[in-house]
């Protein structure tokens, strides 16, 4: 995985699809630009971070998040930021398909009906909860090990991580990842993600969290 270290460095994860593979819902140009800049920048800040103290080196981002009170003050908004980022858009590129769309399916399904009523008042209230983060961040669903569902928004490149959470599926709403084609009309960049989710992607990260 992209997020665990191989030989104290963390790397940029190859996508799984051209970077033009999601029009027309997401251009290529912002693919290329989020992927080869903005995360790359991410991964190198974060191994810039990190290169002082050989300990951390072996830590994924999961354990770095979920203890970064406990990271020497001197990195700690660095990984913050940056453990973060990787963190959160390793999932994003994950969790989107040229073949995406639909709805979820099995244990995930049930939760989300369970909790939401229905797939559509789920859909509703996960664009509510990304359309209203102020600025920059991103909207996530996430889990905790009893399979319990939240629907949060995190500001800058925060994780669920950070509370002990497992995430499942984010929105990156900072404006570099959708401005390009929707200028500032994010709820019709949401509009437009619903289509290329990876549902499958999504729901087996759900089975492996309650699998713990």
């Amino acid at each position: 995985m992209a997020t665990v270290p191989t030989n104290g460095k963390f790397t940029l994860p190859a996508l799984p699809y051209d970077y033009g593979a999601l029009e027309p819902q997401l251009d290529a140009e912002t693919m290329y630009i989020h992927h080869q800049k903005h995360h790359n920048t991410m991964v190198a800040n974060l191994n810039a971070a990190l290169a002082d103290y050989p300990k951390l080196q072996s830590m994924n981002v999961a354990e770095l998040l979920h203890g970064l009170s406990n990271l020497p003050s001197a990195i700690q908004t660095a990984v913050r930021n940056n453990a973060g980022g990787h963190a959160n858009h390793s999932i994003w590129w994950a969790t989107l398909s040229p073949k995406g769309g639909g709805s979820a399916g099995g244990a995930l399904a049930a939760a989300i009906n369970a909790k939401y009523g229905s797939f559509g008042s789920f859909q509703n209230s996960y664009n509510d909860v990304a359309s209203r983060r102020f600025g920059s961040g991103w909207g996530w669903l996430s889990t905790d090990s009893k399979g319990t569902l939240y629907l949060a928004s995190y500001p800058n490149q925060d994780s669920p991580y950070m509370e002990g959470l497992t995430p499942l599926l984010g929105v990156d709403v900072w404006e570099h990842a959708y401005y390009l084609k929707f200028r500032q009309k994010r709820a019709e960049f949401l509009s437009a993600w619903w289509n290329v989710i990876n549902w499958s992607e999504v729901g087996r990260r759900y089975d492996l969290a309650i699998a713990k």
